[in-house]
């Protein structure tokens, strides 16, 4: 069985300057640390006004620094030069006027802004300041200057900002942040190895309505499909994403289709499939439907209550079925014999791949949790072991591109 080995997880510099959005910047370290990176938050004098130091020491287990010359952290005075050799990418989050205007120049007066001057690992900045600051000719000529020199900028987004008024300048938020990062990264990195290839995917839960207030759903958050979206879009392919209810954004360049249950998640990937080459069945549908939905609340009451259920379509098993199917990649999650029970659904619902994963297991991967794949075809196998969801959609994604092209025209497992 061939096993793939993947670099191991990433090193950061979050780098926090002066504004009211400093409190976010917990939130996007966390995100960091859980999805597996090793970060080090570094404060400017500014920052430290607004945030405390010991909240960022206690997210990532390291010291805060916020001095370029720490006798007590410096062992040969040039300490900050193998921290900036360290960092495989920079981030500023929020990127105040300052910031941009120093880092534009070439200022290396603090330890971040020098930071930024001696290391060769990847830049971001996400500004926050007051709209006016935003708009002015000097910030935006700065702006510009570093975007020339291949620094990405973030944002920053429209809405209501702390000091009351309304307009562009408030920092995007983390989660928007990081996936950001990850498009720009597929888009720079990536092959084209799936040019003008027409990929349908589904991601995320469905609901399905028991009364006006309730509903049976699961505990997808459809980060997996919108992983697998992102880096198709980036390989080169034109990518529909059928997606139920989450609160992810759409990935750019990718045409998105909301839906809610399975019936409507059914309906929508017919209406699409005759226009795809590759469909990836990600999302997690809800096998019973209630048989009828209550029209009012269901009042709470003694005793017990019964629910009759009926069994949904089985979305990906039909597609296999009509005439001229796609490529066909299904998931299976499974808290029993998971091989056994991914190779015999590969085999009956005639897929081409699927990916399977063991519920309970430290890769199951709900939420952002980190996740790992066992992928099986007719004929092989390959172990994706545990990793980031992006890192793993990544490597699943150039699998399946690889496994399309071998087959030519599409055939079933028989």
């Amino acid at each position: 069985m061939q096993k793939i080995d993947f670099p191991p997880d990433e090193r950061w510099i979050v780098g926090v300057s002066g504004g009211i959005a400093a409190y976010k910047t917990a939130e996007l370290v966390r995100i960091l640390t859980r999805r597996g990176h090793a970060v080090q938050v570094v404060l400017t004098a500014s920052a430290l006004q607004f945030v405390q130091p010991l909240t960022f020491q206690a997210l990532t287990g390291k010291p805060v620094l916020h001095a370029l010359f720490d006798p007590g952290n410096e062992k040969n005075g040039m300490d900050h030069i193998f921290l900036a050799r360290w960092a495989q990418q920079i981030l500023i989050a929020p990127a105040s006027a300052n910031v941009i205007a120093r880092l534009a120049h070439g200022m290396a007066d603090d330890l971040l802004t020098t930071l930024c001057l001696v290391t060769d690992a990847e830049i971001t900045l996400a500004p926050a300041m007051n709209r006016l600051m935003w708009e002015h000719p000097a910030t935006q000529d700065n702006v510009a200057l570093l975007r020339r020199r291949g620094i990405q900028i973030i944002g920053p987004d429209q809405g209501l900002q702390a000091c009351g008024e309304e307009g562009p300048g408030r920092m995007t938020e983390p989660e928007s942040i990081v996936l950001s990062i990850m498009e720009h990264r597929s888009r720079s990195k990536c092959r084209p190895i799936l040019p003008e290839t027409r990929i349908l995917i589904t991601a995320g839960p469905t609901r399905e309505p028991i009364d006006p207030v309730r509903f049976m759903s699961n505990r997808s958050s459809g980060r997996m499909g919108f992983a697998l979206a992102r880096h198709a879009k980036a390989m080169g392919a034109r990518v529909c994403l059928i997606h139920g209810p989450v609160t992810l954004p759409m990935p750019q360049g990718v045409d998105g289709i909301a839906v809610e249950t399975a019936g409507q998640m059914a309906n929508a990937v017919f209406d699409q499939i005759g226009q795809c080459d590759i469909f990836i069945s990600n999302a997690a549908v809800a096998d019973y439907t209630p048989r009828e939905v209550a029209g009012e609340k269901i009042k709470k009451q003694p005793g017990e209550i019964s629910l009759s259920m009926i069994r949904t379509q089985d979305i990906i098993a039909t597609v296999a079925d009509g005439s001229n199917p796609p490529f066909l990649v299904g998931f299976a999650a499974e808290s029993g014999d998971l091989v056994s029970y991914a190779r015999n659904k590969l085999k009956h619902k005639k897929l081409d791949m699927i990916a399977a994963n063991r519920i309970g297991d430290p890769g199951s991967g709900f939420g952002d949790q980190p996740n790992a794949l066992h992928v099986l075809w007719n004929n092989g196998e390959v172990i994706l072991p545990l990793q980031s969801k992006d890192s793993l959609a990544r490597q699943l994604i150039e699998l399946i591109a690889q496994r399309y092209h071998q087959c030519g025209e599409r055939h079933h497992v028989e």
